[in-house]
């Protein structure tokens, strides 16, 4: 009887020492995975943000969708004004010249080190694209371009992408979306800058 009963005891505190190392560790686990994958997302979204640059130089407004994007990036040349003369400098208009030159996108992108066939695809996201919309708004009386990209968390944190990991940090949402840009303002700055 007293075998059972120690064997009873054994069992249960080894038990208790399984819980209390789960406490521990889920929540270190959490935040480490969570910043993991949030590295890769953002640097993603400076893929995109910066592809986003290069395409409003060719076209003077935002890409919609990534199709179009890519396309554009691929196809197109950017415009680049190169200036003669210094404009500082001059006692006449005429002494300054402007002359437009076209340099391949793509050739750009290339150096840039940006990869167009997996520009879209949400990292750790199984397949997931990222959300893209661009819009054109009136903001302080002036019509301008915007443009917002972002993906929900719980489209790249897998296990760590459920609702009940907001004990282990506050704010945290399944459904927040890191991001850059806004359709309601001229900006195209991070969410996590």
């Amino acid at each position: 009887m007293k075998v059972l009963i120690n064997a009873i005891l054994v069992l249960l505190t080894l038990m208790l020492v399984y819980f209390l190392y789960q406490s521990i560790s889920e929540p270190i686990n959490f935040i480490d995975q969570k910043l993991y994958r949030e590295k890769f997302v953002i640097d993603r979204l400076k893929d995109i943000r910066t592809s986003q640059e290069i395409y409003r130089e060719i076209t003077g407004k935002f890409a919609g969708n990534f199709d179009t994007l890519i396309n554009t990036l691929k196809t197109k040349p950017i415009p680049i004004i190169k200036i003669i003369g210094n404009p500082d400098e001059i006692k006449s208009v005429k002494d300054v010249k402007y002359e437009t030159v076209y340099l391949s996108a793509i050739d750009s992108i290339n150096k840039l080190e940006i990869n167009l066939d997996s520009l879209k695809f949400i990292p750790f996201g199984g397949g997931k694209i990222f959300e893209i919309q661009a819009a054109e708004i009136e903001y302080q009386k002036t019509k301008v371009n915007v443009v917002e990209v972002g993906a929900r968390y719980k489209d790249f944190m897998g296990a760590f992408g459920d609702i009940r990991f907001k004990k282990y940090e506050k704010g945290f949402s399944p459904d927040n979306l890191l991001k850059f840009g806004d359709l309601g303002a001229p900006n195209i700055t991070g969410n996590w800058e």
